[in-house]
């Protein structure tokens, strides 16, 4: 699902990607409450991502070695969406303390759309509501050099949260996740520009 781009011509492109494909999964619930908060502004363009689109299989062990033509195609697809993203909000739930496995492994397919751009975190879950995710995500889109985002909106005990796809504390998670995509689009401009001027150099 895209939206079309405002009248804002400088608007920043932002692709959320939800993260968990399992089945029963809660992520396109919260993703689309997320995604009616980021649309009301004029200053974004939103790609929203869905991994179980990307079934892809794990890296081959040997490096170098060429995918499949399959396989290249779904990269290929998902590389471009998120090159042309000058920002990402990744939509993540907890599993045993981590995040999933399929987030990782297609982050791991991906390399050089990552760099300089800056990531925000959108988690769900039990009493954790995803913190252990996204702390293991900061340290991974890192290595990658991107620019995970301080700010963070959490959703403790989702089951119980959400009533009608709506968060039950509406006015206070939409305050949040104001203030996430405010610091969203503050670096995503930031670094937009910066890559601008000097191409980014690993």
């Amino acid at each position: 699902m895209t939206q079309q781009p405002s009248t804002t011509a400088e608007a920043l492109n932002v692709a959320v990607i939800i993260g968990s494909v399992r089945e029963g999964r809660f992520g396109p619930t919260v993703a689309r409450w997320f995604v009616g908060q980021a649309a009301q502004r004029d200053d974004l363009v939103l790609d929203v991502v869905d991994l179980v689109d990307y079934p892809l299989p794990l890296e081959k062990a040997t490096p170098g070695d060429p995918p499949d033509a399959a396989t290249a195609e779904l990269r290929d697809g998902l590389a471009r969406r998120l090159d042309r993203a000058d920002a990402f909000v990744v939509v993540t739930p907890e599993y045993n303390n981590t995040l999933p496995a399929a987030l990782k492994n297609a982050i791991d397919w991906i390399f050089d759309e990552w760099a300089a751009k800056p990531v925000g975190f959108v988690s769900y879950g039990g009493m954790s509501g995803g913190l252990w995710a996204v702390s293991h995500l900061r340290h991974v889109f890192t290595e990658l050099h991107a620019v995970p985002l301080r700010e963070q909106l959490i959703f403790h005990q989702v089951w119980n949260r959400f009533e009608g796809g709506v968060p039950r504390d509406a006015e206070e998670s939409e305050v949040a996740a104001k203030t996430l995509l405010n610091r969203l689009v503050w670096w995503g401009e930031a670094l937009r520009t910066a890559r601008a001027a000097r191409p980014y150099q690993r």
